[in-house]
């Protein structure tokens, strides 16, 4: 049987400004687009010489860093982008949920959009009227159905958009990191479905995702992407072995240029180091560490600011969130933060780093997922000879109590 989808060969080429320009106004504008050439341009390839198979019925997932080319890929798959050269060959139908809101119009009803989504899709009418119903069910949104979607949070738009896809008889389900917005509940039921399309329906799934779990409970293959070129194709549990153990560059210190300058804040430097030591240094097991936060609020406006983090472990896992909320907000001016964890407190290990940058309590006003990594090196063993890893990725140490009877 021939692949469902054959990738020949696909690069993408993208033009990018060397250096920063002001705002023009209309006339630099009209004037700028009579030149023959922008001097201050080069060329990026964000895919060069992509080539594999997907066989009917296949879970694909696609992993790389941020910037790897995986939504590119997924541009291109689903017809959104053409590809500078090479070549797709597609023996199914492809729905595609890359953003959310993406095929739908915000002044009409949830009801007309997914008959305009399901058309998009290439959907014919009584298709979609056959799945309506589960759709409906399945997004969850059946008392809002007759209402405008512009009156809809981006939750919901994720439900009914999920479930359009879902439901419509597609051969191929292309899916990105989307996922993330909605929440636990509905993630675990979009997996389930996505799972129960490949295993039962003999479905064709492209899943795009940093959460390595994820990838491993509903993929039986993986693509690791790497600065553009596929660096392997195998087993889930190779090709993310590969990811996070081969070439994926791990530091414990990362120093921002001024492409992290905001209106409200300049971000400096975010570090891990084991106490007394430098961040060169290796992060060693049984050792306090301190994590540093250097940042400069500029606003000179009344709202409050403060830093929340998201810590996940190597595949992905959410372990725990934490914020200097508790101590004050941040200052108008340099503030440098430190926070320790004591001695013992991780498990030797690689963890991933979110930052949040939140306004009044209410919204997110900077937000960047894995914006750097961290590894905690074997240390000495307090139980003496060396058994292997422990399990877990935290060692808190409780206090106890001995009572004799």
């Amino acid at each position: 049987m021939k692949p469902i989808l054959e990738i020949r060969d696909i690069s993408k080429k993208f033009k990018i400004a060397t250096e920063g320009q002001s705002y023009l106004n209309l006339r630099d504008s009209l004037s700028s687009l009579l030149k023959k050439a922008n001097k201050n341009t080069e060329e990026f390839w964000a895919l060069k010489d992509v080539s594999f198979e997907v066989n009917t019925g296949d879970s694909i997932g696609i992993i790389g860093k941020n910037g790897a080319g995986k939504s590119t890929l997924l541009k291109i798959l689903s017809k959104i982008t053409p590809p500078t050269k090479g070549s797709i060959i597609s023996r199914g139908r492809i729905a595609s949920l890359l953003e959310v809101g993406t095929g739908f119009h915000p002044e009409l009803s949830g009801r007309e959009n997914v008959f305009l989504n399901g058309s998009i899709l290439g959907m014919k009418r009584t298709e979609i009227q056959k799945n309506f119903d589960a759709i409906i069910d399945f997004a969850g949104v059946e008392k809002f159905l007759d209402t405008p979607l512009k009156h809809y949070s981006s939750g919901m738009q994720l439900r009914l958009a999920f479930a359009v896809a879902a439901f419509l008889e597609n051969e191929i389900l292309i899916i990105d990191e989307v996922l993330a917005v909605g929440d636990a509940e509905f993630q675990k039921k979009c997996m389930g479905k996505m799972s129960d399309l490949s295993k039962t329906s003999g479905r064709t799934v492209l899943f795009v995702s940093h959460n390595m779990a994820a990838v491993k409970s509903l993929c039986n293959r993986a693509l690791v992407l790497e600065k553009g070129t596929v660096k392997m194709i195998d087993s889930t549990e190779n090709a993310i072995s590969y990811y996070l153990k081969g070439d994926t560059e791990v530091l414990n210190q990362r120093i921002f240029s001024k492409q992290h300058d905001k209106k409200e804040f300049s971000l400096h430097e975010i570090a891990f180091r084991t106490k007394g030591r430098t961040s060169e240094e290796p992060l060693i097991e049984n050792f306090p560490i301190e994590f540093i936060t250097d940042i400069t609020l500029k606003t000179t406006e009344s709202n409050q600011y403060h830093l929340t983090y998201h810590l996940y472990n190597e595949m992905g896992e959410a372990m725990f969130s934490f914020s200097h909320k508790g101590s004050q907000d941040l200052r108008v001016g340099r503030n440098r933060l430190v926070c320790e964890f004591p001695a013992g407190f991780f498990n030797s290990g690689t963890y991933y780093l979110s930052l949040y940058v939140i306004e009044n309590n209410l919204k997110s006003v900077f937000t960047e997922n894995d914006i750097m990594s961290f590894t905690i090196i074997d240390g000495d063993r307090p139980l003496g000879a060396w058994m292997g890893r422990e399990p877990g990725y935290i060692k808190p140490n409780f206090n106890w109590s001995h009572l004799t009877t």
